[in-house]
């Protein structure tokens, strides 16, 4: 697993970097002036989202509040996404952020309630499945871990709603312009690197599915016959599935699985292309705290919706990035 391990790294490193984080790594000590405006700023997106009664809006409310401490009571998380859960509209991307309205002390999570709604709304969606799977393999529950991944390759596609999540907190943060506190003096990204710092790194905390954990059954010592054939299949949903780290799985799965060695290296082709991919969004968005156009151009993919695979390679096709690396290229860190 040394090839998923290595990639997981990698992705693990730059995927969670916010276009506004990823260039403030390396800069002054943050203005806890600003940041505190910044908190100020995202209470008032909140407030002025929550009377609202459609699922999009509150589920930008809810993504908003859910990292804030001491919220009131009507506007924190819990009733935030529990509102979004009832609303005409709803959808398995709200139960899929449901999942995080748990105690993790009390070790109630992911939702168990949230988890039983994604399995009514979508049963066609591997990540369902890959969710209960890690959940079955915490709990030793080997028999229903393995019959979580037979459904899992039945599936028709991998949604970790992303995407879905994306375009909620895009909408959200421009239901009030960004005061001028919290726009920084030294950047020419304005008001945009402010919007895209918040929906970026908000979006970065979702719940994800159990990868790793999938990753070790398939590979597992085990006489079970079929296992094989359905990590195989499972496999290909995840090459075309919603995020990087699904496709990273999947390629995996291809490459470690397959009797055929053409397909094993053209999946290991496939998946250094994906490290060169992610690698360069993740540059590409670390200039958006200091440049406007690609705040804009990010927050305009994050509001066309789509998922975080699908935005990626749009933002890469947008800026004239090779998704293919140069034959001499080889991936950080191996």
């Amino acid at each position: 697993m040394r090839g998923l391990r290595f990639l997981a790294l990698t992705l693990a490193c730059v995927l969670p970097v916010t276009p506004a984080l990823a260039g403030s790594a390396t800069a002054k000590k943050p203005d806890v002036a600003r940041n505190q405006a910044l908190i100020a700023f995202q209470r008032d997106l909140i407030s002025v989202l929550a009377p609202r009664a459609d699922a999009l809006p509150l589920l930008g409310a809810a993504l908003l509040a859910r990292p804030l401490p001491n919220q009131p009571k009507y506007n924190d998380f819990h009733t935030l996404i529990e509102r979004a859960s009832q609303a005409d509209d709803t959808g398995p991307e709200v139960s899929w952020v449901r999942l995080s309205d748990c105690d993790a002390q009390a070790d109630t999570c992911p939702s168990e309630a949230a988890q039983a709604k994604l399995v009514e709304q979508a049963p066609d969606n591997a990540a369902v499945w890959l969710l209960k799977l890690g959940q079955d393999v915490r709990n030793e529950k080997k028999k229903d871990a393995r019959e979580d991944l037979a459904k899992a390759a039945s599936a028709k596609l991998y949604d970790d709603y992303t995407g879905a999540s994306l375009k909620a907190l895009a909408n959200a943060v421009v239901a009030l312009p960004p005061p001028a506190d919290i726009v920084d003096p030294a950047s020419s990204a304005g008001a945009s690197g402010v919007q895209a710092l918040i929906v970026y790194s908000v979006a970065g905390t979702l719940p994800q599915a159990g990868l790793q954990a999938t990753a070790k059954l398939c590979e597992s010592d085990s006489d079970d016959p079929t296992l094989k054939d359905d990590c195989l299949k499972l496999g290909k949903t995840l090459e075309w599935g919603a995020s990087p780290l699904a496709r990273s799985l999947g390629l995996h799965l291809r490459e470690v699985l397959s009797s055929d060695a053409e397909q094993q290296e053209d999946a290991k082709r496939a998946r250094r292309s994906l490290i060169w991919q992610v690698q360069n969004f993740a540059q590409l968005s670390g200039r958006a705290s200091s440049d406007k156009a690609i705040a804009q151009h990010l927050l305009a993919l994050a509001r066309s919706g789509g998922t975080e695979m699908s935005m990626l390679l749009a933002a890469l096709r947008d800026y004239s990035i090779s998704v293919d690396p140069p034959t001499d290229w080889q991936p950080q860190g191996k």
